[in-house]
């Protein structure tokens, strides 16, 4: 497959962050308002709602501690048929070869959205643009860490995408100022890898962006990625909308929260991260201490205390896991002190809501 090189340094990226739960940032929010207004996409993003909706935070390193060279941030908004995404990006050399659809697109200089719609990290979609408007999307079953196929043929029916220039392309002998991205992903797409079948009104996905970034060499006016005095190619630059904590896009527990607003652009309303998804972090905190306690042991923890020491609090109330071991693996579940929800994670990363409790929802 195209992409078995960045599958194999994900896979390894993620072993590697195993350990590294200490260096994690609380994921960033957004709120994504309604449009009334027919959006045409051309990546200028000059329609009033565009106007009045809010910047992003500007895009950080992807682990969440170097601030970037060149200043990303983004937008978005949606209606009934369309969740639209727009971004704009510093850069001083604008420059792309990549033509082809589905090839690598990260070996240029691009922009990628990542989607989660039911947030279990599982079954979720990668999309990637350079400045030549070239794309690549792909639909994700598991994360990288974990085996399975990745559907690289899989692609966004009715997808619209636009590239904007502020400054000349592959022209070395200026200086440019920048370069947008607009973006327009049909619900009937998105909806299907989401746990019902309806625009998510009211409610939040785990979404988020990277922008890939090269230095670059000249060969006559041709630009390319720039390679050492061995010949092998420096590595990218990682610029993130919400940091993930380590050099690994494919674990989605970390990305950001998008909550769907009814409200028209421009309305002053607020979202605030629920207290039950602190348990959703949590779960995964146990999931890698999981992962390295076998790396270890060659051999799954058979009890909690194996991999905390403590007890668990968020908010002041205490947690109380719970570890199943099976033939195939272990569960580790969750009651919410707030909800009264119960949360489970799988040996496979899945994360699951099994019940209320209190309400007896399913």
């Amino acid at each position: 497959m195209k992409n078995i090189n960045r599958i194999k340094l994900a896979f390894l990226a993620g072993i590697l962050s195993l350990g590294l739960s200490a260096q994690e940032k609380h994921p960033r929010s957004y709120i994504a308002h309604k449009t009334s207004e027919k959006i045409e996409i051309d990546g200028l993003a000059d329609e009033a709602d565009w106007q009045k909706s809010a910047w992003s935070e500007d895009f950080i390193d992807i682990e969440g501690e170097k601030t970037p060279k060149y200043k990303t941030h983004m937008k978005m908004l949606w209606d009934e048929g369309y969740l639209y995404f727009y971004a704009k990006m510093e850069e001083p050399h604008i420059w792309a070869t990549l033509k082809q659809r589905d090839t690598v697109i990260f070996y240029n200089n691009d922009f990628e959205i990542f989607i989660d719609p039911d947030g279990d990290t599982h079954n979720y979609m990668e999309f990637e643009m350079n400045v030549l408007n070239t794309v690549w999307d792909l639909f994700i079953v598991k994360p990288y860490r974990e085996s399975a196929p990745v559907l690289d043929s899989w692609d966004i029916q009715g997808l619209k995408s636009a590239v904007n220039i502020n400054g000349t392309l592959n022209d070395p002998e200026d200086t440019d100022r920048s370069w947008s991205v607009e973006v327009a992903i049909p619900w009937e797409v998105l909806k299907e890898a989401n746990t019902h079948n309806k625009i998510p009104e009211n409610e939040f996905w785990r979404i988020n962006f990277s922008r890939v970034n090269w230095d670059f060499q000249l060969d006559g006016n041709t630009y390319s990625r720039k390679k050492d005095e061995n010949g092998e190619f420096l590595r990218e630059y990682n610029w993130v909308w919400s940091p993930q904590g380590v050099i690994n896009m494919h674990e989605p527990e970390h990305w950001g929260y998008v909550y769907f607003s009814p409200e028209q652009a421009g309305a002053k309303d607020d979202f605030s991260i629920p207290q039950d998804e602190k348990i959703r972090w949590y779960l995964y905190e146990l999931y890698r201490k999981q992962k390295a306690y076998f790396n270890k042991n060659k051999g799954w923890a058979k009890d909690l205390e194996e991999l905390q020491k403590q007890p668990k609090k968020i908010d002041g109330q205490i947690l109380k896991p719970e570890l199943e071991n099976h033939l195939t693996g272990w569960n580790i579940s969750v009651k919410s002190p707030f909800t009264g929800n119960k949360y489970l994670i799988k040996e496979d990363g899945k994360f699951l809501k099994i019940q209320n409790l209190n309400n007896n929802e399913n």
